[in-house]
């Protein structure tokens, strides 16, 4: 495994640091905003995904464009395998045709208008006729909408939630977000005043632990269970609540990720059952992010089961009174428009005079990205069978699911074969989240210089490979176990998995 002495990103790095002390001391004139004077929550505010890693990599990235730099790199690509981004640089999932299709007209609806025959050449009819009803529901994407959202497009969001859950959904208490992320941000802003409980699992997606690190929320963490298969243990829930009781915390909510992420555990209809009663017993708002439910990759097996339709389904008494919040994306699935910005949450149970709060919030920032309200459309309602596009629609979407499947099941069996490596199989989602038996030596090593083991891992692997990857430590883990979060989106994987299990045998060796 070759090392590299002081390479580029150390070295832009130190240039920065010196030029902001230079710039802080400028004239003798302070600075009105220094890490002293700022909201000090930031500071305690930490994004794994995109944190040193990442910004190790994209030093890589740029390096890599200087030959003279290049020629040092022990590897001639970067490999991002630390976020769910399917349609980025060196990951490349197709769009799919048809929505480009759709939002190409709608960015330029003169086409419609002015050259209507060439683009009949061009697009099929019912692209055509989707976008002029699109163009009618909302005109110019350029301009503002309803701060929930294009009114339509929230009805047929409610329309996709009742054939999918088999009960009725109320478009005036769904709210189009800028992604997933900015809906779990608004809901717990709102939902949490200092010092409350929020449950979160670990391993958790660090958007939760981040966002209440800077509303002064207080996560309470909740262990799944790795040797189950990261399955979600109802003693440990109940254990949990009991405990934040003893040490004064009101316990506000429960955050439950299905499929899981990082884990792409799915759960079972008895597990979602325990833990809507959990929070009736509690009364404890339930935020359901099910950004993944697209992502299935055995549903005859395990299918998806929102927590709406559990919910729903249970006794009228629980039915009718747990408050729940459900959130989904156009970012997953297998549409992969992280850009695009597009999301929804729907609320159920919640009071008028909370949902009336909401949209005040809401309307703060006028409204959600339109591209991505005309994203989640597109998701909510694709082609139908018996259209122009459907075939092709078909045929994209199956090859990018079957391919994210095949993937992950490759690379979980390609991982448990190696020594000092464990990886429960993904059920759903877009990573896996090996276990790595780290020696003593190497986890002494890492306390020597300050970073947790799996970090030094993820970091010595970018280093050897390119492959930015990212440590458990990130997302949560057990005391005294080491993880490491990949996705399992990245093409070549034969090659990609080859360099880990070479940089791994090499780790191990030694560090034994």
């Amino acid at each position: 495994m070759r090392s590299i002495a002081r390479p580029a990103w150390r070295i832009a790095s130190t240039l920065r640091t010196q030029s902001r002390a230079m710039t802080n001391q400028a004239n003798g004139r302070p600075k009105v905003l220094t890490l002293q004077s700022i909201n000090q929550a930031v500071l305690d505010v930490q994004y794994a995904v995109r944190g040193e890693l990442a910004l190790k990599a994209d030093q890589y990235v740029h390096a890599l464009e200087d030959p003279a730099k290049a020629k040092g790199l022990p590897f001639d690509k970067v490999v991002t395998a630390n976020i769910g981004n399917p349609q980025q640089k060196g990951l490349n999932q197709r769009p799919i045709t048809y929505w480009r299709q759709v939002i190409s007209l709608l960015e330029n609806p003169a086409l419609m208008e002015e050259h209507l025959e060439v683009i009949k050449s061009i697009y099929p009819n019912d692209v055509i006729q989707r976008a002029k009803g699109l163009y009618k529901e909302i005109g110019s994407i350029g301009a503002y909408t309803h701060s929930k959202g294009v009114l339509a497009i929230r009805e047929r969001v409610a329309k996709f939630i009742e054939t999918r859950d088999g009960y009725p959904a109320d478009p005036e208490h769904i709210f189009l977000t800028a992604g997933a992320s900015n809906g779990v941000s608004q809901i717990l802003g709102l939902s949490l005043q200092p010092g409350d409980g929020c449950m979160i699992p670990i391993p958790q997606y660090p958007l939760y632990t981040a966002t209440l690190s800077y509303i002064h929320g207080r996560p309470i963490p909740y262990y799944l269970q790795e040797p189950e298969q990261w399955s979600m243990n109802t003693k440990v829930l109940t254990e949990a609540v009991a405990k934040a009781k003893e040490e004064g915390v009101r316990v506000k909510a429960l955050v439950v990720i299905n499929p899981g992420n990082p884990t792409g555990a799915c759960l079972s209809r008895e597990a979602m059952e325990q833990v809507v009663k959990l929070c009736y017993d509690e009364n404890i708002l339930l935020l359901a992010d099910e950004v993944y439910q697209r992502n299935i990759f055995d549903p005859e097996h395990r299918p998806f089961i929102s927590f709406k339709e559990v919910v729903r389904s249970m006794p009228a008494e629980i039915a009718n009174t747990v408050e729940l919040v459900s959130f989904h994306s156009i970012s997953k699935g297998v549409s992969g428009e992280c850009g695009r910005r597009g999301g929804y949450f729907e609320l159920v149970n919640l009071s008028e005079d909370v949902v009336d709060q909401i949209y005040k919030m809401a309307s703060v920032t006028l409204c959600p990205p339109v591209s991505g309200q005309v994203g989640v459309d597109l998701l909510v309602n694709p082609p139908k069978p018996g259209e122009e596009s459907y075939d092709q629609w078909l045929a994209e979407t199956t090859l990018t699911h079957d391919n994210l499947a095949s993937r992950s099941s490759y690379m979980c069996e390609r991982f448990n074969a190696l020594k000092g490596m464990s990886c429960q199989p993904a059920e759903g989602a877009m990573y896996l989240f090996p276990k790595i038996d780290i020696p003593p030596k190497a986890v002494e090593e890492a306390k020597r210089i300050g970073k947790p083991a799996d970090v030094m891992y993820s970091l010595q692997l970018l280093d050897a490979t390119g492959i930015c990857a990212v440590a458990g430590s990130g997302f949560g883990q057990e005391a005294g176990t080491y993880h490491l979060r990949v996705t399992a989106l990245c093409p070549g994987v034969e090659d990609y998995v080859g360099k880990i299990e070479q940089f791994h045998n090499e780790f191990m060796a030694k560090w034994a």
